[in-house]
């Protein structure tokens, strides 16, 4: 399967319009066009990860954190960008998925909540838009006796669908009218010659990735040289997508009960206390990584408790302040746990290529008793 392939069904799965303005996700290092049969999964690339994927065999890396944050001046072996050197050097790809999986449903961030038993987990903030989620409404007015036609082909190109209802409509009769001029083809009537023809409102719902085809279809189906039709955009009710998630427990736990479950999913040695530690949760946030001012809309919404994998000083402190208990696993152990879900998911999507998960990618920090 070539890499642009594979790219576009990642983004079945984690579409990339939701990572972070900021971030660099995408294909970073490679030619699309190439031909893919081995796939490491890693947090990170490292030099102990890029010999493993050499010796894996590995044609692509799927890392969730970018290898190429900022601009680079110089791709030098020895230099600050080694890694990128030897990584085009060996023709291995690179593709960076981050702030898009901590926002998707499913992503890291809920597998954090999930951890904490939160229920009806909610973001927190940095929202993104989506507009995949979005729906418009598609009104057409079409003569009778074309409505069929019309309607069947934007049916056929995507429109109509009301959650377990497919072929969704409303039609009104009424009646339309136009004087044809010189250089019209008119399908009913003859120029210079004012109509009236009895013709169907027909509206329809139509969600945002289909309202090209959807309109293009409508108008390769309809009579009228120039079709007359409106399109909406419609109120979105769901949810939104953002960092961080938020929500009571199902079951309100002691601290040491949920510690254990943390260390148990996420294979964490120690975890950095900040606040209470014996306190009985009932309300939880989550953020993997390192979140921002995120804490503070935390502390504001009046949480018992705070998963992430790093805080700031001030940010401590403020927690500490405010009676907000932390847990912080460090960066990327509060990430890695999520890898083994997500090479499952891309089986499924990839099929023929062999995906590894990496052995060699690991928390920077190690934690030991002194």
């Amino acid at each position: 399967m070539k890499i642009n392939e594979i790219a576009a069904r990642i983004d079945n799965i984690i579409p990339l319009r939701l990572a972070q303005d900021w971030d660099n996700v995408g294909l970073l290092i490679g030619d699309p066009r190439k031909d893919v049969k081995n796939i490491l999964l890693t947090i990170d690339i490292t030099k102990e990860v890029l010999a493993e994927a050499k010796r894996l065999k590995t044609e692509l890396i799927i890392s969730y954190h970018p290898v190429i944050w900022d601009g680079l001046k110089k791709i030098t072996a020895g230099g600050p960008a080694e890694v990128v050197y030897e990584l085009i050097r060996a023709g291995i790809a690179v593709f960076s998925i981050h702030t898009a999986l901590d926002v998707i449903a499913g992503g890291v961030n809920d597998g954090l909540a999930e951890i904490l038993g939160i229920r009806d987990a909610k973001p927190i903030g940095d929202y993104v838009e989506y507009p995949e989620g979005d729906n418009y409404k598609l009104v057409v007015f079409v003569p009778a006796d074309s409505l069929a036609k019309v309607s069947n082909a934007v049916f056929a190109a995507g429109a109509g669908s009301i959650g377990n209802y497919s072929n969704c409509s409303f039609g009104a009769e009424g009646t339309g009218t136009f004087l044809p001029l010189e250089g019209a083809k008119p399908a009913i009537g003859r120029k210079n010659k004012f109509e009236k023809v009895p013709e169907i409102r027909f509206e329809t719902i139509v969600p945002a990735p289909k309202l090209e085809a959807v309109t293009n279809a409508m108008i390769k189906a309809h009579p009228y040289e120039t079709p007359a039709f409106d399109v909406f955009k419609l109120y979105n009710q769901q949810s939104k997508f953002g960092l961080g998630r938020i929500g009571e427990l199902a079951r309100p736990m002691k601290m040491p009960q949920i510690i254990e479950k943390i260390k148990k999913v996420t294979g964490a040695k120690a975890v950095g206390l900040v606040g209470d530690e014996k306190k009985m949760v009932k309300t939880a946030a989550v953020c993997a990584g390192t979140c921002g001012k995120i804490i503070n809309l935390i502390i504001a919404a009046g949480a018992d408790l705070y998963l992430t994998g790093e805080l700031k000083h001030h940010q401590a402190l403020a927690a500490q302040e405010a009676g907000l208990t932390c847990i912080c696993l460090s960066h990327t152990v509060s990430e890695r746990f999520i890898l083994k879900k997500l090479a499952k998911q891309l089986q499924k999507q990839l099929k023929g290529t062999i995906i590894n998960v990496s052995k060699k990618d690991r928390d920077p920090f190690k934690w030991k008793n002194v």
